[in-house]
């Protein structure tokens, strides 16, 4: 249950954008802030691009983008996006057709730059073809890929400079009265970034797409995205966001989850509450939370787990969690339930213990929505 009716210092104001879709998924407009990934495999070998399509979907990925970078590849979309359990976005340089084919083998979204397109015929049938085949589009401005008369103008590649080159796309497509796009300004710099975001948000009610491009590894990818798509988010810019990792894109997804949950701004899997563990520690917290972490995995239902190692913040964190074991006692803890103590249980079986207590506690919510939903129906 959400506290910010009650705690309104936690409440976040999103920005008011215009709602399109991506195949069945709404961006924009109020609609839960999406999370994206891409697939790095060969587009070529479909076998390999759907079974990363579908390990992203398990992962919590609500579209997936895939790259197009030639005619095989566009070929081999139409049989990938007939797999695939989520929309599919198709990734468009330069090459105008591959923009068009992309469209006919069904793919969701367009992913471009109107004006690498090239000529203004060659940029209407791209829309032509997005708008025939129902895809919606999005204009990808990048601090490295800027336009040679942008960098001439700045000198170098800056937040201005970046949404000016999103406005002016933006215009090429509303003089073709196209509509059904979002818009980036990505740059790896995590202050160019953010300002050019902001800056973005204020010049045009388009849905918003978030990232830190080129963000790095997992460890150091992950804390620069937090920071900066972080900050946007707690002030309410962005409508869908991908992390970019040099990682497996399951961790891409993963990581972009645990952004949004920290904010409140989407709820999914079991949210472990767990200390860094000291001397006071009656088991090891570490070792268990990483156990934990991995057997708790299939669980999607939003919840949350105290693991403390003692009992000086323990009792604390497990009033506010759903389940919660608290260490302390001469091998066994409290477990509690709904914030409540309930009763003891040694360490050396804790972890089955403990999920257990999640999975019941999991179905039981679970069971409380499908009642809610059919009361309200």
């Amino acid at each position: 249950m959400s506290l910010n009716h009650i705690r309104p210092w936690r409440n976040i104001y999103r920005r008011e954008s215009r709602q399109i879709h991506v195949g069945n998924v709404a961006v924009g407009g109020g609609a839960p802030i999406s999370v994206q990934t891409m697939t790095n495999t060969d587009t070529r070998d479909v076998a390999a691009t759907v079974a990363q399509v579908q390990a992203a979907a398990e992962a919590g990925a609500d579209i997936v983008r895939i790259s197009v970078p030639d005619e095989d590849s566009a070929k081999a979309l139409k049989y990938i996006v007939a797999e695939s359990p989520v929309p599919i976005v198709a990734d468009i340089h330069f090459h105008y057709k591959r923009g068009i084919e992309a469209a006919e083998a069904g793919a969701a979204c367009l992913r471009i730059n109107p004006g690498n397109i090239g000529s203004a015929d060659r940029v209407r049938e791209v829309i032509s073809a997005a708008r025939d085949h129902g895809c919606s589009i999005r204009i990808g401005v990048n601090a490295g890929s800027l336009e040679k008369h942008l960098l001439d103008k700045y000198g170098e590649p800056c937040p201005e400079a970046m949404v000016e080159s999103g406005l002016d796309h933006i215009r090429i497509l509303q003089d073709h009265d196209f509509h059904e796009f979002k818009i980036s300004v990505k740059a790896s710099d995590v202050f160019m970034a953010a300002a050019a975001y902001q800056q973005l948000a204020e010049a045009t009610d388009a849905p918003i797409h978030l990232g830190i491009t080129e963000a790095g590894g997992l460890t150091s990818g992950t804390i620069k995205s937090a920071i900066g798509m972080g900050n946007l988010l707690w002030m309410g810019i962005g409508d869908t966001i991908r992390v970019s990792l040099s990682a497996d894109p399951v961790e891409e997804v993963k990581v972009g989850y645990e952004i949004l949950k920290s904010l409140g701004l989407r709820h999914r899997g079991v949210n472990i509450i767990s200390c860094p563990s000291c001397a006071r520690q009656g088991f090891d917290v570490i070792k268990t939370v990483e156990t934990l972490e991995k057997r708790l995995e299939h669980i999607k239902t939003p919840m949350s787990l105290s693991i403390i190692g003692c009992v000086v913040n323990g009792p604390g964190e497990a009033l506010m969690t759903d389940v919660g074991f608290t260490g302390g006692g001469a091998g066994n803890g409290m477990v509690y339930l709904a914030g409540k103590a309930s009763h003891k249980m040694s360490n050396d079986q804790m972890v089955e213990h403990i999920v257990e207590e999640v999975e019941k506690r999991a179905a039981e919510l679970d069971k409380e929505q499908i009642e809610e939903r059919s009361a309200a129906e």
